[in-house]
């Protein structure tokens, strides 16, 4: 019986990237797929906080809400650039299947470059955020804690021409994990709208 099946209904958490919502492309091509040709796949795209502890803290009381709420299915992750780490953390913690799209292996690394600027969401919101050092911190320790052998269940999804994370890092670390490598491409991951039915079908058995 696959998942879809089941008497319950199963969640699909889609992470957006760093300052980016839930309403970029890639996030509302998936929820707009889903609901075309799954409609009993619960569709979550939350806000994800760029501080590390509240994202943290926030991730996994939506994942155990739904644990604990006695109506849960088969839950799956998708994760796009820093969402992609985000899907690790919770795929590690929980042992899930997660998507990782062009995603952020070691975000402690590049985080200290933010410390102290005056950050503004992607989207166009006014709300700005302001990395401190205990940021980094926090995110230094979330990273160390992703470690191999892995868990959970990955398919990689990355492309060569990635402007802003160096797909290697993303091949080595997954390594012995599903992966789809393409060249060209970009952060945003080009063609994104092939892969919405696949990613169903991996992250659900289908």
């Amino acid at each position: 019986m696959s998942a879809i099946e089941h008497n319950k209904r199963p969640l699909l958490i889609y992470l957006h990237g760093f300052l980016s919502s839930p309403q970029s492309y890639k996030c509302q091509l998936m929820r707009e797929r889903v609901a075309a040709e799954h409609p009993r796949i619960v569709f979550c795209a939350p806000q994800v906080s760029p501080y590390p502890a509240i994202a943290q803290q926030s991730l996994v009381a939506l994942v155990e809400r739904f644990l604990n709420s006695g109506e849960c299915g088969p839950i799956g992750l998708v994760g796009s650039s820093m969402g992609g780490f985000w899907s690790s953390y919770l795929a590690e913690r929980y042992g899930l299947p997660a998507v990782l799209v062009n995603p952020a292996v070691h975000p402690s690394r590049f985080m200290p470059t933010y410390v102290g600027q005056v950050l503004k969401p992607y989207s166009g919101e006014p709300q700005e955020y302001r990395l401190t050092q205990a940021d980094v911190d926090t995110m230094c320790q979330l990273d160390s804690e992703l470690r191999q052998p892995l868990r959970g269940r990955y398919w990689l999804l990355a492309q060569r021409g990635d402007e802003t994370l160096d797909y290697r890092e993303a091949e080595a670390f997954y390594r012995g994990q599903r992966q789809t490598i393409e060249d060209g491409g970009d952060h945003g991951f080009q063609g994104f709208a092939r892969y919405c039915a696949p990613i169903v079908e991996f992250l659900f058995n289908l």
